[in-house]
C-alpha cells in the first residue's frame, strides 16, 4: 500500500538515531546495557529533538557478531531484558514524540539457530532446504565480505555432509530467499515486531538478502528478487499504514535507484546514501566541495514516498569502498594514516572529531552540513557529544564502546568492574572524564548544545525533507554553497571546507527589492541587492543557513 497523505509521510522530516542497547545504559549493574537503561534515557533522546530510535539487534543471539546472529527472531536476548521490557521502551518512546524501528536481519542466521541445527542434521529435515547447500563449492564464488576473517562464502559442514553459503561469516549461514517457507517467515517475523510497536525496519544488507547466487534452481523459484521486496513494502503497509523500510544498500545511486523500486517508490521506503557519505570525506581530505557536490546533484530521480538517509558515520566501518584506490589513498592519508585505524582495506574504524583532529570549527561544519543537506539525517549514538572511538578494540567494535554519561566510573554506562562491561570505555582525550553527556548538558556552548540547535531548526525547515536541491554557483572550491526549495520556502547553505576564510558572491533568482538572507544558526541577516546579488562572508570552517525572506513575509525567522 502506497502512503499518499503527507501528513503520514513522517519519515521525510524525520531525525534518526541508532543505538546499541548493550553500550547504552547499564539499569542494574551488571555490566551490560539493557532495556530498562533505555528507557531511563529516552528524555535524553527527546530533548535532543530525535524522532524515531533505531534499535541495532536485541534479538537472542551467541553474540560472535554483536547480535547480528541471531538464534530467535521472536525474542529478546535475556541481557537485554524482555519482551516486556521492549515493549515499555517503544510505549515510552511514543509518549515522548518518538517512532521506533528495529533491526531485520534476515540474510542469515547464527549456526546456533534451531533452524540450522535441524537442517544440518539430515537431509530429509523440514529446515534443510532454508538454507544454501551443494556438494562442492562452484568454480566462481562471491567476494568475502570480511577479507580478514573469511578466505571463502562455502563452508563445509561435517554434520550435513554438504557445504554451505555464508556470505558473511562462516558462523553465519544464508537463508534460502528462494525457498517461499523461509519468505513466509520473514513476514510472519515483520508482523509480529509491528505489532508489538514497530514503525517499520532498518533491512540489513540488503543486495545480499535478495541476492541469490549459489541455488541452482533461483532463476526457475525465485526470478524476480525485487517483486519480493515490492511483497515486503505491500505487507508492510496493510500491516502498520506508515511503517518504513530504510535499507543498507551500498551501491552506486543507478543501482540504489532499483532498490527503490524507480520512480514509482514501491520498494524500499528509504536507503542510506553511501555514495554521498563517501565523497564527503574524500571533500574534507581535499578541502574541495567538488567530490561532495557531485554525488549530490547525480542522485537519481525517486518517488515522492521516498526519502535518502544521509549520515557521516554509522555502526559498521567507515566504508570507503566505492571511492576509486587513489581517492581511499587520500582519505587514509588525511584521516586513518596508521593501518591499525583501517579495516579490511577499504575503511575506517573511527570517529569523526578525532578524525578531524578535535577542531570544534571543523567538526560543527560537519554536522551543519549533514542537517542542511536534503534528506533524512542519521546519527549514531555520542555523535551528539563528540565521542571518539578506542583502537583497543578489535575491528568495528572501535566505534562501539559505552556511551559517556558522566565522568564518573565507567563514564555513568554502569557500575560493574570494567572488565565486565561489552567493550573497554574510551581513553585519553576522548574519556569520559572530558566528553559527556552531564557536562554538555550544563554548557550552552558544548557540541550537544549546538546539535540540539541543528535538530530544532531542521525541524522547522521542511523543505530540507521535501524540496529540489541545486548547487549554486561561486568562484571558491571549497565553499558548497546549495539551496533547497519547497513551496514557498527556500533554504540556501554556505559551507567552507577548508581553513581560510572567504567571501561568497552569490546572485539568488527571482528575488525583489527588499529581499534578505535570515542567519537561522545566529543573529543577523544579508541585505539581497535589487539583482539577486548578495555577498556573504565566511570564516575558516565557516557555515551559515540562510531563510530567504522576501518583503512581507510573517515566517518565524
Amino acid at each position: 500500500m502506497k502512503v499518499t497523505d503527507t501528513a503520514d509521510l513522517w519519515w521525510k522530516t524525520a531525525v534518526v538515531y541508532c543505538l546499541d542497547v548493550e553500550t547504552y545504559l547499564d539499569s542494574d549493574g551488571d555490566g551490560t546495557g539493557d532495556l530498562q537503561g533505555l528507557a531511563q534515557r529516552l528524555d535524553h533522546l527527546a530533548a535532543l529533538g530525535v524522532t524515531c530510535l533505531w534499535l541495532m539487534p536485541v534479538y537472542p543471539t551467541p553474540d560472535r557478531d554483536d547480535g547480528y546472529d541471531i538464534v530467535d527472531f521472536y525474542g529478546v536476548d535475556s541481557r537485554l531484558g524482555s519482551l516486556g521490557d521492549f515493549v515499555e521502551v517503544v510505549r515510552t518512546a511514543k509518549d515522548r514524540g518518538m517512532r521506533v524501528i528495529a533491526d531485520l536481519v534476515v540474510n542469515h542466521t547464527s549456526d546456533q539457530h534451531p533452524w540450522f541445527q535441524s537442517a544440518r542434521s539430515s537431509r530429509d529435515s523440514p529446515f534443510r532446504d532454508f538454507y544454501v547447500w551443494r556438494d562442492e563449492p562452484p568454480d566462481e564464488q562471491a567476494e568475502v565480505v570480511f577479507p580478514d576473517q573469511e578466505d571463502s562464502v562455502w563452508e563445509h559442514d561435517e554434520s550435513a555432509g554438504q557445504y554451505y553459503l555464508h556470505q558473511f561469516y562462516k558462523h553465519q549461514p544464508d537463508l534460502n530467499i528462494t525457498n517461499p517457507r523461509v519468505r513466509d517467515e520473514i513476514a510472519k517475523i515483520m508482523g509480529f515486531w509491528l505489532q508489538l510497536g514497530l514503525s517499520g525496519f532498518r533491512v540489513d544488507a540488503v543486495p545480499f538478502f535478495l541476492a541469490t547466487n549459489g541455488v541452482d534452481d533461483a532463476d526457475e523459484a525465485f526470478a524476480h528478487p525485487h517483486d519480493y521486496l515490492r511483497d515486503l513494502r505491500a505487507f508492510l503497509g496493510r500491516r502498520s499504514g506508515d511503517g518504513i523500510l530504510l535499507g543498507e544498500v551500498n551501491l552506486p545511486h543507478e543501482d540504489q535507484a532499483t532498490f527503490f523500486g524507480g520512480t514509482d517508490g514501491d520498494e524500499l521506503t528509504m536507503q542510506f546514501d553511501f555514495i554521498a557519505m563517501q565523497r564527503l570525506y574524500l571533500s574534507l581530505a581535499r578541502q574541495d566541495a567538488g567530490p561532495v557536490a557531485e554525488a549530490l546533484t547525480s542522485r537519481p530521480a525517486i518517488a515522492h514516498d521516498s526519502q535518502w538517509a544521509t549520515f557521516v558515520r554509522n555502526h559498521d566501518e567507515l566504508t570507503l569502498d566505492k571511492l576509486t584506490d587513489d581517492e581511499r589513498q587520500e582519505v587514509f592519508a588525511a584521516f586513518g594514516p596508521d593501518e591499525a585505524m583501517q579495516v579490511f582495506g577499504r575503511g575506517l574504524r573511527r570517529r569523526l572529531p578525532p578524525m578531524l583532529g578535535g577542531d570544534p570549527r571543523r567538526v560543527r561544519m560537519v554536522y551543519s552540513l549533514l542537517f542542511s543537506l536534503p534528506g533524512t539525517p542519521v546519527l549514531f549514538y555520542g555523535e551528539e557529544i563528540g565521542m571518539g572511538e578506542n583502537l583497543d578494540v578489535p575491528g568495528r567494535m572501535a566505534v562501539r564502546t559505552p556511551m559517556q554519561w558522566s565522568a564518573g566510573v565507567n563514564g555513568g554506562f554502569s557500575t560493574a568492574p570494567a572488565d565486565a562491561l561489552p567493550a573497554p570505555v574510551v581513553e585519553g582525550g576522548y574519556g569520559p572524564e572530558f566528553v559527556n553527556v552531564e557536562a554538555q548538558r550544563r554548557d550552552p556552548d558544548s557540541l550537544l548544545s549546538f546539535v540540539s540547535l541543528l535538530v530544532r531548526r531542521y525541524r522547522e525547515c521542511p523543505e530540507l525533507g521535501w524540496g529540489e536541491f541545486a548547487v549554486l554557483e561561486q568562484p571558491h572550491a571549497q565553499v558548497l554553497a546549495h539551496s533547497v526549495t519547497w513551496e514557498d520556502a527556500c533554504l540556501v547553505a554556505l559551507h567552507n571546507l577548508a581553513d581560510t576564510a572567504v567571501t561568497v558572491p552569490l546572485v539568488l533568482p527571482d528575488v525583489r527589492a527588499g529581499t534578505r538572507l535570515s542567519d537561522l544558526l545566529v543573529d543577523g541577516s544579508h541585505e539581497v541587492r535589487e539583482d539577486g546579488s548578495v555577498d556573504v562572508p565566511l570564516e575558516a570552517y565557516g557555515f551559515r543557513w540562510l531563510r530567504v525572506v522576501h518583503p512581507g513575509d510573517r515566517r518565524l525567522v
